[in-house]
């Protein structure tokens, strides 16, 4: 098992930040690496809530895929959830395969700094068959587009 951790500066509140963390619609346009599309299936945002989402690879060929060929699919529940601070979620891989098994913890910090906010994000528990590089790479590309999503203004529709 390994860990992510990668932090990100979001010119936007610290208040902005935590509520696109905990609404499914914006959860489903940034937690997503490109070449892929997000479903969320389920997203209750309070303690013990459940959350499901589904990834799928935009080429039809794609043959990578964690649940099936095409689609990442991974299902858990909120664990802790500190109004403008910290979510903290415990997921899983919905899988047969021993080597991507496994729960994992994702914790996203959250901080007051240079007039935006500072944000720690950490993948805590990654099981073996997925590589750090790649695991890292996709968190990249989400934090980037969650930060865009931030610093545009936009407001989260609600859940």
């Amino acid at each position: 098992m390994t860990s992510t951790r990668i932090g990100r500066h979001i010119a936007a509140p610290r208040g902005a930040v935590y509520r696109l963390l905990l609404d499914a619609d914006a959860v489903a346009t940034w937690m997503v690496p490109d070449g892929m599309s997000s479903e969320v299936l389920t997203f209750e945002p309070r303690e013990g809530g459940a959350v499901h989402i589904a990834l799928t690879y935009d080429d039809p060929d794609a043959t990578t895929g964690k649940t099936d060929a095409r689609t990442d699919s991974y299902r858990g529940r909120f664990v802790a959830l500190v109004p403008d601070e910290q979510v903290v979620q415990v997921v899983e891989f919905d899988t047969d395969d021993p080597e991507i098994r496994g729960e994992m913890r994702i914790v996203f910090t959250l901080a007051d700094a240079d007039g935006g906010t500072d944000l720690v994000a950490l993948h805590d528990g990654v099981p073996p068959g997925v590589a750090p590089e790649d695991n890292e790479l996709g968190w990249r590309i989400s934090l980037g587009k969650l930060a865009a999503l931030a610093e545009s203004g936009a407001a989260p529709t609600g859940t």
